[in-house]
């Protein structure tokens, strides 16, 4: 039974760890761009997932990229998880959301956790770290802490980083999220979905699988040697394709006994079976980026046949969160497909 009060409560932590938040937009992701394109299902998918858009035609699909950060200020070079928000446009008005990030797994395993995890991130002065701290940081098996870019003067990686040395579950996250960089494109990352979802084959057998869009460019960062620059990806997105498409493959990781189902702070074992769903191609930055970006409203809960959630707590707080923050932000509404 979804609750109100817990999804205002979510949206309201998550705001709180950005001061200058503006209110009537994201609460995390706030900057982003929508772009158009179309997806067409791998020959094998059906035998995996009967849902629509692994039937085999080809799929509209509208994907908005982001930043992760909910501040209105665009720090495109800086040290930043990025998101990628695929929505699917089935027949008769029908459709499904991928939510994806460049994180493999999440930073808590629990709602309780979600709220301490936001308390820690708060921001916070940032100064330089000595090259002594830092050596003695890694004696200690610590993260150092990062340099602070250029003009930055708060920052949140310090509390994570003594939350993370608290609690071994958020290690992983926190680590990867502190030395993912930045990407010279939005369509030069890898996206993960982190949680796990149950589908259905053609055969009638369940499934629990995680998804990942994997860019067929390849992934590449930019140079942390050089200095960062603020705005970049979108204006690259907008040249790139212009002169050619960007193709992304989803990529369906299949579970096995005694892998964590429940937990997206887990990672599952490196030689899991992997399958290619399909193949995601970008054609153009879409020209009504309100109603096409802006306004739309994704929701991992926005599923079909053939896909259900698994009991991972911190996907079924989501579907909430995401629906009190569409209302705070007037997005535009999409009915769900299932209850």
């Amino acid at each position: 039974m979804d609750d109100p009060s817990l999804a205002r409560a979510l949206v309201d932590a998550v705001i709180s760890d950005f001061p200058d938040h503006e209110p009537g937009t994201r609460p995390i992701h706030t900057i982003g761009i929508g772009v158009e394109g179309y997806f067409e299902a791998s020959d094998v998918a059906p035998s995996y997932c009967i849902a629509e858009h692994f039937a085999g035609q080809r799929v509209p699909a509208s994907v908005r990229f982001s930043n992760g950060s909910g501040s209105p200020e665009q720090h495109d070079g800086w040290n930043d998880v990025r998101g990628m928000a695929t929505r699917f446009h089935l027949k008769d008005g029908a459709a499904t959301d991928l939510i994806a990030m460049t994180l493999g797994e999440f930073f808590v395993p629990t709602v309780k956790d979600f709220f301490e995890f936001t308390k820690a991130a708060q921001q916070t002065p940032v100064a330089k770290e000595s090259p002594w701290r830092k050596i003695l940081d890694m004696l200690r098996l610590k993260i150092p802490l990062n340099d602070p870019y250029p003009g930055q003067k708060a920052s949140g990686d310090a509390g994570t980083l003594v939350y993370a040395n608290k609690h071994k579950f958020a290690q992983l996250s926190v680590f990867q999220a502190g030395s993912i960089g930045a990407p010279v494109s939005y369509v030069r990352a890898a996206y993960h979905a982190v949680h796990t979802f149950i589908v259905t084959g053609s055969d009638g057998v369940r499934r629990p699988v995680r998804f990942s869009w994997k860019p067929v460019a390849g992934v590449r960062t930019t140079d942390p040697t050089q200095p960062p620059v603020d705005s970049y990806l979108q204006e690259e997105l907008r040249e790139r394709l212009k002169q050619w498409p960007a193709r992304f493959l989803l990529m369906m990781q299949i579970g096995e006994t005694g892998d964590a189902l429940d937990d997206p702070t887990q990672p599952w074992p490196a030689h899991r079976i992997r399958v290619i769903m399909g193949t995601l191609t970008l054609t153009k930055v879409t020209e009504d980026q309100q109603a096409a970006c802006e306004r739309i409203s994704f929701n991992p809960w926005r599923l079909v046949s053939g896909i259900e959630p698994s009991d991972d707590p911190i996907l079924h707080a989501r579907k909430g969160a995401y629906e009190e923050s569409r209302q705070r932000r007037g997005g535009t509404a999409c009915p769900f497909n299932r209850s």
